[in-house]
């Protein structure tokens, strides 16, 4: 099978009339982007370890190996979905107009809020695929990701510069900006129900399985910990970064002119 898939790649999938045949499925002819849409449902549907070509021929209706011309391997077919997920990103952005400057918020953060925010409403609605923007962004450098990751990045980097950073500091907001949208993620998406059918709420949580003794404060403050924090707590740990950013900027700058 190993030497058939790498043929299929090798080869020209246009050139072979009978390949083109076996790209129709019950939907009509494959696109990449009906792959990646047909494997992002399933892994919605039944999370990540159902994902496998043989699988998602059968949703699509076609044999695995006609999946190779859109996706070369499994993890390139992982990686698809993380360029799904940013895909979906870029069309509610673009339908959206730019926010507005105010007296209190610059055009520049306000524009980093609405990412952010958009980011969190669509990781939220496909949960089960959000693992892969840590696990697939580890695994694959920078100039290999996916085109449309690289344009959120481009994106971020260039507010941080319309921001007045510089190239030490837009990439040291940068990696904290990413790291506070992803992280805030996962905890947003850490299960903590044990048992959904139990009407109490301590034992809903499982809270008779934490030992008093050496866990007293988690047991006190798990109830609060499985509310999530919504949008008002990313925007608000967001905010918090960035000031300290700014303050940082504002005591550089002076500082260099007076060197100067």
């Amino acid at each position: 099978m190993a030497k058939e898939q790498a043929a299929a790649r090798r080869k020209d999938p246009g050139d072979n009339p009978a390949r083109r045949a076996s790209d129709r499925g019950r939907y009509g002819r494959l696109s990449r982007e009906r792959v990646l849409a047909s494997a992002l449902e399933l892994v919605d549907r039944e999370g990540l370890s159902a994902l496998s070509m043989r699988r998602l021929g059968a949703e699509l209706g076609v044999e695995a190996m006609a999946l190779y011309r859109y996706a070369a391997s499994k993890d390139a077919l992982l990686d698809g979905l993380v360029e799904a997920l940013y895909l979906e990103l870029e069309e509610r952005l673009a339908a959206e107009p730019d926010p507005a400057a105010t007296a209190e918020v610059p055009a520049w953060r306000a524009r980093l809020h609405r990412i952010a925010l958009a980011t969190y409403d669509i990781c939220l609605a496909h949960p089960e695929a959000v693992p892969l923007l840590a696990t697939r962004m580890l695994a694959v450098p920078l100039a290999r990701r996916p085109a449309a990751v690289l344009r959120d990045h481009e994106h971020v980097l260039a507010l941080l510069k319309e921001a007045g950073f510089d190239e030490a500091l837009a990439s040291a907001v940068f990696r904290a900006f990413t790291a506070w949208l992803l992280g805030y993620v996962s905890v947003e998406l850490r299960p903590m129900v044990d048992n959904p059918d139990e009407p109490d709420p301590a034992f809903r949580l499982g809270l008779h399985r934490l030992s008093p003794q050496e866990l007293p404060t988690l047991r006190e403050t798990a109830t609060a910990l499985a509310d999530r924090g919504g949008p008002e707590g990313l925007t608000a740990g967001l905010d918090a970064l960035l000031d300290r950013f700014a303050r940082r900027e504002q005591t550089v700058r002076p500082a260099d002119a007076a060197s100067g």
